[in-house]
């Protein structure tokens, strides 16, 4: 077989496993992986790097001693030449790298063996005007790369480029389902079980001024109240499905919510809010299960929520002076309330917690980058 013909089985190969992936991470590990066995490159790294220019490293495969230690420290950390021109967008096509001072860095640091891995080259990972990161290769003994090799290693991140915007796509489309199946299930819950609610609260309300039995007036003032608790918890449950106040701002949307709880709401911010749609949303599923617990089992109307947005992450604390509980015993087994907040934050790459005591209160701390 030609070199020729070897690359194409390459490319054959790898377009294939990314036609068949449907998750990110698995195709991204398989790509490299066959693109590694199959050429002179002996290990390889994936950065994505976001909007504002922060990278995070996704991919890995064969990484010697020095690179791979601690979590692939000196990977993550320090300056990068392929990084900075990727965020300058003066990187456009597969580059050598005369020199790399992460590389450099893990080296001098005498943390393990480089494996006479000195030099890498680049390449970035985009579809048409949209990019995504870099995709980083290497060899030991070796500074330069021949133009078929870059030439080589620009087709697999065109086509590694093309796949991820795919399954962009795909999870977009099933978010949009998803939304779609969430409104579906509002206004069956509005049309249906609250109109049916709503009108045996005006029926138990007859009930009353009707009778002139005292008990029979008693009874059917417990199924009002009954009704109307009933009531408000399907308008919460709908309102969880769909955030109506949501596209008029998060605070406007956390402020309407909590009036409809009837919860007196004083909220701080600072710093400027603007994050990414999930980020906003979580914030404020993650607030309405917050002030659903209030609401259930602090004992108190009144609620304090701070938001705290600094250039890498946001805080948000949600502080009221009700029952409080022992936190201890609810994290061995969490509430259903306390779970959902939890992997809520964890889905984003946050963590949320809580510090409260019997009798003082109850304050959620919830951090989350973006």
């Amino acid at each position: 077989m030609t070199k020729d013909q070897s690359n194409i089985a390459i490319l054959k190969e790898i377009a294939e496993l990314l036609n068949e992936e449907t998750e990110m991470i698995p195709m991204l590990n398989g790509a490299l992986s066959k693109f590694l066995s199959g050429t002179k490159f002996e290990t390889g790294w994936i950065f994505f790097i976001d909007e504002k220019g922060k990278s995070e490293l996704v991919v890995k495969q064969d990484l010697p001693d020095a690179l791979s230690h601690n979590g692939c420290h000196y990977l993550k950390k320090g300056g990068c030449w392929c990084v900075s021109r990727f965020r300058n967008e003066e990187l456009k096509k597969a580059s050598n790298i005369i020199e790399c001072q992460r590389i450099e860095s893990a080296i001098a640091a005498n943390v393990g063996d480089h494996n006479e891995i000195t030099h890498h080259a680049t390449v970035p990972l985009q579809s048409g005007q949209e990019r995504f990161g870099l995709l980083n290769v290497a060899s030991r003994n070796t500074v330069r790369f021949s133009d078929e090799e870059l030439d080589l290693l620009e087709s697999v991140a065109f086509q590694m480029g093309s796949a991820i915007k795919r399954i962009y796509l795909t999870n977009e489309q099933q978010e949009i389902a998803l939304v779609q199946e969430r409104n579906r299930l509002a206004r069956d819950l509005h049309d249906s079980v609250n109109q049916l609610l709503f009108s045996v609260t005006l029926t138990a309300r007859a009930g009353v001024e009707m009778s002139n039995e005292q008990d029979i007036k008693d009874t059917f003032k417990d199924i009002q109240q009954l009704t109307q608790e009933a009531l408000t918890e399907m308008r919460a449950l709908i309102w969880q499905l769909r955030p109506k106040g949501l596209e008029s701002g998060l605070i406007e949307a956390i402020k309407v919510y909590a009036e409809m709880l009837s919860l007196k709401l004083t909220v701080n911010v600072s710093g400027v809010i603007q994050f990414p749609s999930r980020v906003e949303e979580t914030l404020f599923r993650i607030t309405q299960e917050a002030l659903n617990n209030v609401r259930k089992h602090a004992g108190v109307k009144t609620v304090e929520i701070y938001l705290n947005v600094t250039a890498t992450d946001v805080l948000l604390v949600v502080n009221d002076t009700g029952h409080g509980f022992n936190v201890e015993a609810h994290r061995r087994i969490p509430s259903i309330g306390m779970q959902s907040i939890i992997d809520r934050a964890h889905a984003v790459g946050g963590n949320a917690d809580w510090v409260s005591e019997i009798g003082k209160g109850t304050e959620l701390l919830v951090r989350l980058p973006y």
